[in-house]
């Protein structure tokens, strides 16, 4: 079993920003990645950024520029910084990660949510 804990989620002026974190616990051979979500009031859920076991990231085009993620691979945490926040990224932002299993099976895991608000 694999654990998330979220943190970092704020209310922030536009223009602001914000910086989350995300620490992984738990058994596992092998991280295969680890990413952000976010899911905003009526909407389905939608992948922000992403970072594989290599290092190489995905972002969505709506936060390219604006967005980075990093991890820390000796504290199996990964973080994602935001800047140049806007209304539209409003959301509960969720972690996932995919491990490898002992049994060679990929498991993905979600946090249970930070929210992130930006208002002025």
């Amino acid at each position: 079993q694999v654990q998330l804990v979220e943190s970092g989620g704020d209310l922030v002026q536009p223009g602001g920003s914000l910086r989350l974190s995300c620490a992984a616990s738990g058994s596992w051979n092998r991280i295969m990645s680890m990413g952000w979500y976010r899911q905003a009031p009526g909407t389905q859920r939608e992948m922000v950024a992403v970072i594989a076991s290599g290092g190489g990231t995905a972002y969505a085009d709506s936060v390219k520029s604006r967005f980075t993620i990093s991890r820390d691979y000796a504290k199996n945490t990964v973080y994602l910084q935001m800047t140049s926040l806007q209304p539209e990224d409003t959301a509960v932002y969720y972690c996932q990660i995919v491990v490898r299993t002992y049994q060679r099976n990929d498991m993905t895991y979600w946090g249970k949510g930070t929210l992130v608000t930006v208002s002025s």
